[in-house]
């Protein structure tokens, strides 16, 4: 999953899914695993990352690193705006009131 916007006229803004092609020192070859822009190849670059001026270091440093990260499950903040054609659920404990289930039950089958 992409953590930064870096083009979004290529598709390639925060929370964009993609698939990893290649892996190489300096460059990422992936594809793009979203709707709108399916199966369009990309190149990931490292980015430059600077300390903060507000930060209280006495010396300021620089770190390059990829704007990926690997993702297996998805919040709900991150999904919001992304079509998925399966979401799988996972609850420890029942979350409904009493009735609740019938209702839910009911929506399901429905579709």
């Amino acid at each position: 999953m992409l953590l930064r916007n870096l083009n979004s006229f290529e598709g390639l803004c925060n929370g964009t899914r993609l698939i990893c092609n290649d892996l190489q020192k300096h460059v990422i070859s992936a594809t793009i695993a979203n709707e709108n822009f399916k199966n369009t190849h990309v190149f990931i670059l490292k980015i430059p990352l600077l300390s903060s001026a507000d930060e209280k270091l006495l010396v300021p440093f620089k770190r390059t690193q990829y704007p990926l990260r690997l993702c297996f499950a998805m919040t709900i903040n991150k999904a919001q705006g992304q079509t998925l054609n399966f979401v799988g659920i996972y609850l420890l404990e029942p979350i409904f009131s009493h009735g609740h289930e019938n209702l839910f039950s009911r929506m399901d089958n429905s579709m």
